[in-house]
Parts: C-alpha cells; structure tokens; sequence
C-alpha cells in the first residue's frame, strides 16, 4: 500500500499542507475539551472541573487587568516577572558555570578526571528531593528558589556542552598548536565558537526542566509567582484560573524556545545549516 506523497520517507508537505498539519493536534484537542465541557456543564452549570472558555477569560480578565482588592497589584503580570525573574537568574548561572566547566573539562584531561565523575553524580541526584534541604539551608526566599534551578539544569547543561567539546577534531587543537596559538586563544576563539549553537539547544531543552522547579519551589514556598498563585488557588478548584495559568505558562516557553533558535539562526546561521 503506497503512503500518501506527504508522508513518504523523503517527502515533503506544501507548505499550506504543512502548517494544516501543525494546526491539526491543537484543533482536535480543543474540540475535545469544548465537547467535554459543554457535556459537564449541562449536566451541571454550577461545575468547576471543566470551565467554560467565556469564565476563564472573564478569570483572566480579573487577574490580568484588575487590580486585586488586597496589594492592588495586577496579579498576572506580578506572578509573571516573578517567576520569570528566578528562572532567568536560575538558568543563566547555570548556563554559564556549565560552560566554564565542560570547556575545561573536554580540553584538559586532569580536569575532566577531576570533575567527571562528580558531574554525573550529582545529575543523578534528584532536585526535587533536595528542595527541603536547600529551604531549611538557604532559607525560603530567592536564593533557595534560584538554586534549585541551578541544581537541576547544571549537570544535565554541563554533560551535553562537554560532549560537544569532545566530538571537536583533535586535529583542529594540534594545527593551532603549531601555529602558535596560545591556550586562551584555542579555548575562546577557536573551540567556543563551534560549540555555542549546541549550549544555546542545551539552554533549550532543558527549559522545561527549569520551570518544573520553579512551579515546584513556589509552590512550597513563595508569596507570589505562577505555581505559587496556581497552588493558592486550587483549594478553591479555581480551575478558571488554573487553566489560564498553566497555558500562559506553555506560552512563555514556547516564546523563549522560539527566541533560542532564532537567537542561534541568527548569530550562527552555519550551523542550522549543517543540521539542515
């Protein structure tokens, strides 16, 4: 039986086919939740499990562009810089130690013996069970929310950028050597380079990770930001709110992997390329 020409191992779909194909999953999910609230609220008006599209835009329209009664603040756009704060503190420390580290790590082989091992020690090491260590430590405000999402995308940053340290030709090393290029030179300006567009993809995917433990840290432990508004809020079965909260935060990282890769396009169009 013959496949159809757009799904055929080296075909491609028209354009217009494509992006009907992109559509296609989120128009069938929202069909299903809409078919499945309509039946729940018929039976029961009065029913919070499955919301109306009409109540939780209302809900975001309360949060988003009324000023709460009790801080007079804005409640979407407070828990947003918030949380967006601490991820960001959170992800570029650990973006940056890690690079520092598997630089170092893939080049010279006293520091990988050094480091290896601890590296893939602490990546075993579950975040999430340590969280009441760093709070009880670190106490419960930001430094104790940043560091658990350093602990949990360091390592996992650290192993990928090193494994592209090391798929570096040698050969590459011993030219420069020969050429006379100093040790800075060959980490900075010759290996830096060709492994930055992999750390940017590395920030990428451990994103998702970075926000499981900001939720999971305000959740326990905050007075403001999206996980701790959406655990405020569920003793209510506020699901009015939930719902908006956790599709906002979808599309905040879908903004940021966006952004990555078109930051990467960008600054190393030679490497999209390659992977083309």
């Amino acid at each position: 039986m013959k496949h159809p020409m757009f799904l055929g191992l080296h075909a491609k779909p028209p354009k217009l086919l494509k992006r009907l194909l992109m559509l296609l999953p989120f128009i069938i999910l929202i069909s299903m939740y809409l078919y499945a609230s309509h039946l729940r609220l018929t039976d029961n008006p009065h029913d919070k499990l499955l919301p109306s599209i009409s109540s939780m835009l209302q809900a975001i329209n309360r949060v988003a562009f009324e000023e709460d009664r009790r801080t007079g603040e804005f409640l979407l756009w407070t828990d947003t810089l918030s949380s967006l704060t601490r991820l960001l503190y959170g992800v570029s420390f650990a973006f940056f130690t890690a690079l520092i580290i598997s630089l170092y790590m893939g080049l010279y082989r006293g520091i990988e013996s050094l480091l290896s091992a601890f590296v893939i020690f602490i990546s075993m090491v579950p975040p999430l069970a340590i969280l009441p260590i760093l709070f009880i430590s670190l106490g419960v405000g930001e430094i104790a929310k940043i560091a658990l999402i350093f602990i949990g995308t360091f390592p996992i940053l650290t192993r990928d950028i090193f494994l592209a340290v090391k798929q570096i030709p040698q050969q590459q090393i011993v030219k420069s050597l020969t050429l006379g290029a100093s040790s800075a030179a060959i980490i900075y300006r010759i290996i830096l380079p060709q492994i930055l567009p992999r750390a940017i993809n590395s920030v990428r995917l451990v994103l998702g990770g970075g926000w499981l433990f900001l939720i999971a840290a305000e959740a326990i432990a905050s007075t403001d930001g999206l996980g701790y508004r959406i655990f405020l809020v569920r003793r209510y079965l506020a699901m009015d709110i939930i719902i908006p909260y956790v599709l906002w935060i979808t599309l905040l990282g879908f903004c940021f992997d966006f952004l990555l890769r078109k930051l990467n396009f960008l600054l190393f169009p030679w490497s999209e390329e390659k992977n083309q």
